[in-house]
């Protein structure tokens, strides 16, 4: 898979389609896509020139954004689909925040190629997942993180 084709970010409602990292609507933020691969969750992205750490590599917190929203996306596809939803269905899917961010870096990431965030989703209650994901830069383990992401309550903007 060189792209994602079809993503849950789609599926988001314009109301909640600005986050930075995954929001389509964000004209200046990544856009960030997940959809699945082989049973597991997968967010691809080629990092531009300014989301340089040194010359030739990748500022890690590019790659900890990158882990964050493919996390939230990951959550969202799996209730979304224990729903019965499948992406690109027309059923609008949950949507989740963050309460938790872990991120190990394994090795310099090097830039101008694809990254590849590969997840694995556990569900920890009925509105809270935990999504283990890996980023892969040419096929080498980069980074490693953890979110996790509990269901964003329906008062959250009116609070």
């Amino acid at each position: 898979m060189n792209e994602v084709i079809h993503a849950i970010q789609d599926d988001y409602p314009d109301d909640f389609a600005w986050c930075y990292g995954c929001g389509r609507l964000n004209k200046d933020g990544h856009h960030f896509r997940t959809g699945v691969e082989d049973g597991h969750t997968v967010t691809i992205y080629t990092p531009k020139p300014e989301h340089t750490a040194l010359p030739g590599f990748v500022y890690g917190g590019l790659i900890a954004s990158l882990i964050d929203c493919h996390g939230t996306g990951s959550a969202a596809i799996a209730l979304h689909g224990k729903n019965g939803g499948v992406i690109g269905g027309g059923q609008e899917p949950p949507r989740f925040v963050t309460a938790s961010l872990q991120v190990d870096f394994m090795k310099p990431t090097p830039h101008h190629v694809p990254l590849k965030a590969v997840g694995t989703v556990h569900e920890v209650h009925p509105k809270k997942f935990r999504v283990e994901t890996e980023v892969f830069a040419e096929g080498k383990l980069c980074a490693r993180g953890e979110v996790i992401a509990v269901v964003m309550p329906k008062t959250f903007l009116s609070e």
